[in-house]
């Protein structure tokens, strides 16, 4: 297991599902990590003591990434607090999917402020703050990669815009010694997409393994591409899908 003793990480959207477990398998590997929340401030804080059990410094921000200054304000807070940053987890996101003709502008403007802008706003003030060997590592979606049926425009658009964001991250900051890398979930059991909601056996069934994956899982592979072993891995994307995507 990757050390990333004395590490300092922000995880955005960390209160719960996939960045909850993210927060949690980095403090379990050394790491101080702060997470922020839009709602559920009193899940954001239990994350945090879970955190502080484990001897590390945890920081619980409130932070609605669709905010334009709220991303680089999450990150300097961040970085205040632990005197540094080198680590940055872009988890936030929403998810709208609707058909095409009953999207509105605002629809798309709040996905596109969240998932897009948010996640470059955050990679921006973040690239000032972190050392060689830090990591940018961003929470894509297996609908970057196909997209099973209609709905899914709309999200699916602002996935794959972090393939190119990383893509061309991973160029620009290459020469500082900072990795980027986005990660695509398949389906995965948490609160927004239950593995025993109702299109859940639909979804499973997509997949290989045949079966949904779980927080944790993804947490890993984030957790891997965080630590030294992941050293040469940058603009890559690596998929955590059960073959979703085969």
């Amino acid at each position: 297991m990757n050390s990333l003793n004395g590490k300092k990480a922000l995880v955005t959207g960390g209160s719960r599902g996939i960045g909850a477990a993210t927060a949690l398998r980095l403090a379990a590997q050394g790491a101080d990590v702060a997470v922020t929340y839009v709602q559920g401030e009193e899940a954001a804080r239990e994350v945090v003591a879970k955190i502080e059990a484990m001897g590390r410094r945890g920081l619980a921000l409130h932070a609605d990434l669709g905010e334009a200054a709220a991303a680089a304000h999450a990150v300097e807070r961040a970085a205040e607090a632990f005197g540094g940053l080198d680590i940055l987890v872009n988890n936030a996101g929403v998810g709208v999917l609707a058909p095409l003709g009953l999207l509105s502008p605002a629809d798309v403007d709040r996905v596109l402020a969240v998932n897009v802008r948010g996640v470059f706003l955050a990679s921006q003030a973040a690239a000032a703050h972190l050392p060689r060997g830090g990591r940018i590592i961003t929470i894509g979606s297996c609908m970057a990669q196909r997209v099973p049926g209609p709905g899914g425009t709309l999200y699916a658009l602002s996935k794959a815009a972090l393939v190119g964001l990383t893509k061309a991250l991973a160029r620009e900051l290459g020469g500082q010694g900072i990795n980027a890398t986005v990660v695509h979930p398949g389906p995965i059991d948490t609160d927004m997409n239950p593995a025993d909601g109702p299109t859940a056996a639909d979804q499973a069934a997509m997949t290989s393994l045949g079966r949904y994956g779980t927080a944790d899982e993804v947490a890993s592979m984030v957790a891997y591409l965080a630590g030294d072993e992941a050293a040469y891995v940058t603009g890559a994307e690596l998929s955590v899908d059960g073959g979703y995507a085969a």
